[in-house]
């Protein structure tokens, strides 16, 4: 059998990596390897000549969905007029019925949080998860009243802010085609407009 160029060789696992972010949101981190290996339309045995292990990948696909929502909350704020415009933006789209219907598409808190609160401490997904989560506590934090300059108190109105997004969303998902699913979103996104 040939060799697979360098070429080819990073394709297939930036073909894993994107796959793998999509599919752990969808399925949860106990997807299996030929699964993941499956959505990224290559073969089981090939999964070591890319990864150490399942946990090395998780932990990747994980660190891509937190970069992929981060892309899109700096999206939102670099096209709002405002701190409060762009925080607008964020919970409109976090709680969509798109974000509900797709996980694959939206943000790994609400996806991921449950099992990665299964996962031992120190495990490379829950640093990475971690990681990205510090990332948007930031970002929503950077949106808070300029008027209250007290980066303690921004940062906990992010942590709350955050913390209801993450919750009415998993909640929404739960309940979905029920009406109470709708009605957690409204009411989540009537309570954070500026």
């Amino acid at each position: 059998m040939p060799r697979v160029s360098r070429a080819e060789t990073e394709k297939n696992r930036a073909a894993i990596e994107r796959a793998s972010s999509k599919l752990i949101r969808e399925q949860g981190l106990g997807v299996s390897v030929a699964d993941l290996m499956a959505a990224a339309g290559l073969t089981h045995g090939g999964f070591y000549g890319h990864f150490e292990s399942k946990d090395e990948l998780k932990a990747i696909a994980c660190a891509r969905a937190f970069a992929e929502s981060v892309e899109r909350w700096n999206k939102r704020v670099a096209t709002a007029d405002d701190a409060g415009a762009a925080r607008s933006a964020i919970v409109e789209a976090y709680l969509s019925s798109y974000s509900r219907a797709t996980p694959g598409a939206s943000c790994p808190l609400a996806a991921l949080a449950a099992d990665v609160a299964r996962e031992n401490d120190g495990t490379p997904v829950r640093e990475a998860f971690n990681d990205g989560l510090e990332q948007l506590v930031d970002i929503l934090a950077s949106l808070q009243d300029p008027a209250k300059p007290d980066a303690a108190a921004a940062r906990d109105q992010a942590l709350t802010q955050l913390s209801t997004l993450v919750g009415a969303l998993m909640l929404a998902r739960a309940t979905r085609g029920k009406p109470i699913s709708n009605e957690l979103m409204a009411a989540a996104r009537e309570h954070l407009q500026p």
